[in-house]
């Protein structure tokens, strides 16, 4: 046995991570029932899953899969990006925001994020666009991210897209639960499709899994023949004849990308708590703004058109690498989200339109992620504060 095994064990054990997920008893139970059912996958949960999203954002679509990084895909080839388009997102995401793109062969583009929210600034959005319709080179889709949790302002680009003629796809892997002018994040009233996360630190989890939701039928139907190989077993859908009950055709090149009935249960369990977890989440970032207000430590702007789901809370602080390593050395467990996908040796490697942000520098220089989970208790929350007051020498 691996001597360093234990005690590493022990020293996980005593680190506030940044985040993770809640698992509770009848969650347990959800997965227990489908292991002793008849469908492990391909079976009913799944669209039982799909029915309790789409119920809560308001969408009238939802297509599960196995990872939030799967449903930007489908997204981007139902809408048709492929060799010779274009679309564009932003710098400061997980790199998914961006491969999605690569993977259907188009080129990528960042359009630079306002500082004080990390979302993407629409008025560098507007300025990008007016000069790619001079040189013709406009996007096809533009993929805006709801950083931590709160919505960009999807009505004004929605507007820039009648404009300018993309399509948008809301990257909401921080947002299920978010508001956005008081209608839920995902009833895509100012979008063709969004995506979520369910990966295990985000508000609701399957473990691994995503889904796109969407009002639009054709890009639905579209989404469900590629995530399962692009093959049907509907007649109408068929070139030939049905041979018999065993009959399937494959239509296109699709993808395994299917979400297991185990997950989906999983989901289901934790989708009748969302709402439990999206406040517990909002009172812990309230009990850090009131503590942060008079410190060197600045949050993220909150705006007055959006209620956020906290899936994280960010703070810039000068110094940032000395202030993770001191608090990471305390057992806290702060992250960095994100490293602006242009600055990643793949991107670079792309050519000079990967250039430096200035909003999404700025941002990037400062930033630091401190621990946000719905059990999460006051005393470990008060423990990070006064942790962090010490490193920053304020007063807490």
């Amino acid at each position: 046995m691996d001597r360093a095994q234990p005690i590493l064990a022990r020293k996980l054990l005593n680190v506030i991570p940044y985040g993770r997920q809640t698992i509770e008893e009848d969650d347990v139970e959800a997965v227990v029932g489908v292991l002793r059912s008849d469908f492990l996958t391909q079976g009913p949960a799944v669209p039982e899953f799909e029915r309790a999203v789409t119920a809560y954002c308001g969408a009238q679509f939802g297509v599960a899969v196995n990872s939030a990084t799967s449903a930007l895909h489908l997204a981007c080839k139902a809408l048709g990006l492929g060799p010779g388009s274009r679309a564009w997102t932003s710098p400061i995401s997980f790199v998914a925001s961006a491969n999605c793109i690569l993977y259907c062969g188009a080129s990528v583009d960042f359009v630079d994020v306002d500082p004080s929210t990390a979302n993407i600034s629409t008025d560098a959005l507007e300025e990008k666009l007016r000069v790619a319709e001079r040189e013709g080179n406009l996007p096809a889709v533009v993929i805006p991210v709801h950083m931590c949790g709160q919505s960009c302002d999807m009505k004004r680009i929605w507007e820039l897209g009648q404009r300018f003629g993309f399509r948008i796809i809301e990257d909401a892997s921080h947002a299920i639960g978010a508001r956005y002018h008081d209608e839920p994040v995902g009833n895509c009233r100012y979008s063709d499709v969004t995506v979520f996360s369910f990966h295990p630190v985000k508000i609701v989890t399957t473990g691994e899994g995503g889904m796109a939701v969407t009002n639009n039928p054709a890009l639905a139907e579209r989404m469900v023949l590629l995530r399962s190989h692009g093959i049907t077993r509907d007649s109408a859908a068929m070139a030939s004849s049905s041979e018999g009950g065993w009959y399937y055709e494959q239509r296109d090149l699709g993808f395994n990308y299917r979400m297991t009935d185990i997950q989906a249960a999983l989901g289901c369990s934790q989708m009748s708590k969302l709402e439990r977890f999206v406040s517990a989440r909002a009172r812990l970032a309230d009990r850090y703004t009131n503590a942060l207000a008079s410190g060197p430590a600045q949050p993220l702007m909150r705006s007055a058109e959006c209620t956020s789901s906290w899936h994280l809370y960010v703070v810039a602080v000068e110094d940032r690498r000395r202030v993770y390593d001191a608090m990471r050395s305390a057992g806290i467990g702060v992250n960095v989200h994100y490293i602006p996908i242009y600055r990643q040796p793949y991107y670079r490697l792309l050519g000079p339109i990967q250039r430096p942000l200035p909003g999404a520098e700025t941002y990037y220089s400062k930033a630091l992620t401190l621990p946000l989970y719905p059990q999460m208790t006051d005393g470990q929350q008060d423990h990070v504060v006064n942790t962090l007051a010490r490193v920053l020498d304020y007063p807490a």
